[in-house]
C-alpha cells in the first residue's frame, strides 16, 4: 500500500508540474506569499487521487465501513474539487466553506449512522472543518503541509497497526505525501495549492474517525486525546494566529505571513530549516503519543499529556512571534 501511494503520488505529481507548466498556472510571489518566484500549483492533486483510490479500494475490502469509507472519499472529492478550481481561479470564503460544511456533514452523518455514536459523529464534524482549514493556512513554504501529513500518517500507521483499516489508509496518505514531497522540498518545483492541502485535512479528519472508531484496544477512548499529538505544531501555530488575527479585527481568511513559521523562515531566509524543526517537533509528538498509548492511564491523564504538549507548543509559538528589529544600536523586540 505504501510503495504504491508513493509511486502514484509521485507520477501523478510529475503530470501535475507538466500541466500547470503548460496552463501557466503559477502563484505569484508578493508581500503576502512566503515564496519570491512564480511556482506552479495544484500539484497536490496527486494526493487526493490517491487517497480516493485508496477509499474506493478499502470500500470493497472492508464492507462494515463502507458507508463512512465512501462518505470520506465523496467530502474528499468535493474539498479537492472546490481546490482544484480555486487554484485556478479565486473563490470567495463562503463557497469553499460552504463545501468544507457539506463534507463534514457527510462524514459526522455516515460515522452516526454507522452506529459509532455521537461523540464520534462530533468530532468528525469538527475535525474536518477545522484540519482541511488548518492545512490550507499551514501550507505556506516549501515542504511543509506534506511533511506534516506524511508524519502524522505514518504515527498513525504504528499507532493503529498496519494491517488495520485506519493504518491501510494512513500509510497510504504518508506514501502519497512522499511520493509529492521531492517536487516540493528543498525546494519547489510545484505547490501542493488548495486542491491538497484541503485533501490532505479531510483525509487526516477520516483518518482520526478510523482510528477511534476501528482501533479497538490499540486505540481505546481513553486515548483519544494522544490522536491530538501528532497534530500539536499545525493546530497551535494555526489557532493563536488565527485567534491573534480576530482580536484584532483583522480580515482572518486572507493570506498573510503571521504564522510562526512564516515569521521563523523570514528571519532565517530559508525554508527548509523550518521544516526540518516542525517535523522533529511533530515527530516527538507522534512519539509521545505512541508511549503514552502503551502505559496504562485515563482520559484525564491523556488530556493533561496532550494539553501540556500544546502549551508547550504555544510557549515555542510566543518566542517566534518575538520578531527582532534593529533599533538604536541593539536589538529591540516587537
Amino acid at each position: 500500500m505504501f510503495a504504491g501511494a508513493l509511486g502514484a503520488g509521485a507520477a501523478i505529481t510529475w503530470l501535475a508540474l507538466r500541466y500547470a507548466r503548460r496552463r501557466g498556472l503559477l502563484d505569484q510571489p508578493g508581500e503576502r506569499r512566503s515564496h519570491s518566484v512564480a511556482t506552479p500549483r495544484g500539484g497536490g492533486l496527486s494526493i487526493a487521487i490517491v487517497m480516493v483510490a485508496v477509499l474506493l479500494a478499502m470500500g470493497w475490502w472492508y464492507p462494515a465501513l463502507r458507508p463512512v469509507l465512501q462518505a470520506g472519499a465523496l467530502g474528499l472529492v468535493l474539498v479537492a474539487t472546490v481546490g482544484w478550481i480555486d487554484d485556478h481561479r479565486p473563490l470567495s470564503a463562503k463557497l469553499r466553506l460552504m463545501v468544507h460544511a457539506i463534507a463534514a456533514v457527510l462524514l459526522a452523518g455516515a460515522a452516526w449512522l454507522s452506529g459509532y455514536g455521537p461523540l464520534v459523529a462530533a468530532i468528525a464534524f469538527v475535525a474536518v472543518l477545522v484540519l482541511v482549514n488548518v492545512w490550507n493556512f499551514m501550507d505556506g513554504i516549501d515542504g511543509l503541509a506534506a511533511s506534516q501529513a506524511a508524519i502524522a500518517g505514518a504515527g498513525y500507521a504504528l499507532l493503529a497497526g498496519a494491517g488495520s483499516p485506519a493504518g491501510l489508509f494512513a500509510l497510504a496518505l504518508a506514501g502519497a505525501c512522499l511520493g509529492f514531497l521531492p517536487f516540493n522540498f528543498p525546494r519547489a518545483r510545484i505547490f501542493m495549492g488548495d486542491v491538497g492541502s484541503g485533501s490532505l485535512g479531510q483525509g487526516l479528519a477520516l483518518l482520526l474517525v478510523l482510528a477511534m472508531a476501528e482501533g479497538g484496544d490499540q486505540v481505546a477512548p481513553a486515548g483519544w486525546p494522544l490522536l491530538m499529538l501528532p497534530l500539536a505544531a499545525f493546530l497551535v501555530d494555526a489557532s493563536l494566529t488565527l485567534g491573534r488575527r480576530i482580536l484584532r479585527r483583522e480580515a482572518w481568511w486572507e493570506p498573510h505571513v503571521q504564522h510562526a513559521y512564516q515569521v521563523w523562515s523570514r528571519r532565517l531566509g530559508r525554508h527548509a530549516p523550518v521544516t526540518v524543526a516542525y517535523a522533529f517537533w511533530s515527530m516527538a509528538g507522534m512519539a509521545l503519543m505512541l508511549v503514552m498509548n502503551r502505559t496504562p492511564g485515563t482520559f484525564i491523564i491523556a488530556s493533561a499529556v496532550t494539553l501540556g504538549w500544546c502549551l508547550v507548543s504555544g510557549a515555542g509559538w510566543l518566542a517566534l512571534q518575538r520578531t527582532p528589529q534593529e533599533g538604536k544600536g541593539r536589538t529591540q523586540y516587537k
